[in-house]
């Protein structure tokens, strides 16, 4: 059921796995190396046709520019404003979805869980016209509010699936004996589940936190300026009308990849345990 450890297979299989794994980094880290060495590299190299080379001088001054000539701390707090409230949301309710849809048999228990998860298969371009009308005509269109609400509508699936899953793996005497000793509903899943889920928690917020402040998309179809608009989608205005400013766009970019990463090293070994916890029986 479960792939054999690399050490235990054939040599010529080792040796594969061994050549593979060198190259496979390289080309993974090699688009994040050019990104960091055009965020210090001069507009002059850029003219030049330098873009691929190592950069003539250093120029941390990139930074600075991104702040003293872009309202890109205002596209940050943005982000923050709907990536939070987005994970809150979508977490705690799929606490609740969880508990019930893996504690509780009832007989539509398999229909609604299906209803949960099957939004997570539909295109998200198809949605894209309705769900902008739908937010024009409640009147959130173009704001973080509208924004952060339609992420926990649409995240809360996906957190549910990973939820229920995780909560059926927990050991249902625990549940069953606070039953038995007259323990409320209520009780139970604040005070014996809540705990034991500690570490998807963790781990859950960390995957939603990176998937929501990544968002481009749905940040340049419900959101249209300055005042409202995420990092992702801001990080367009830092071009030039005429000359693209690479140099700036990437400083931005490192900046903006800043908050999802210090949130995994944070988080990281929750995270781990989360997504460990069950692997193995």
């Amino acid at each position: 059921m479960f792939p054999r450890p690399i050490a235990q297979r054939s040599r010529n299989a080792r040796i594969l796995y061994q050549v593979a794994l060198p190259i496979s980094l390289v080309l993974w880290l090699l688009p994040l190396l050019g990104v960091a060495l055009t965020s210090v590299r001069p507009s002059s190299d850029l003219a030049a046709g330098n873009y691929f080379g190592m950069p003539s001088r250093i120029a941390f001054s990139n930074y600075y520019d991104v702040f003293a000539n872009s309202p890109i701390a205002q596209y940050i707090l943005n982000s923050f404003k709907v990536t939070i409230p987005t994970v809150i949301g979508a977490v705690a309710l799929s606490c609740m979805t969880g508990f019930a849809l893996g504690i509780y048999r009832f007989r539509s228990n398999l229909l609604i869980f299906f209803m949960f998860v099957a939004g997570n298969f539909v295109p998200f371009q198809i949605l894209m016209v309705p769900v902008r009308d739908l937010t024009l005509s409640m009147g959130v269109y173009n704001t973080t509010a509208g924004l952060a609400l339609f992420h926990i509508a649409f995240q809360t699936g996906f957190c549910t699936l990973f939820m229920r899953n995780f909560i059926r793996a927990l050991p249902r005497e625990l549940i069953e004996a606070a039953r038995v000793e007259g323990v409320a509903e209520w009780r139970i899943f604040w005070y014996i589940v809540l705990p034991l889920m500690r570490p998807a928690i963790a781990a859950l917020s960390v995957l939603v936190f990176t998937f929501i402040w990544n968002d481009y998309f749905w940040a340049t179809v419900l959101t249209t300026g300055a005042s409202t608009q995420p990092v992702t989608a801001g990080l367009y205005s830092l071009n030039g009308q005429w000359v693209a400013a690479w140099h700036l766009v990437s400083a931005g970019s490192i900046i903006a990849a800043l908050p999802p990463v210090a949130m995994f090293f944070l988080m990281q070994k929750h995270f781990i345990a989360g997504l460990t916890l069950g692997a193995v029986k």
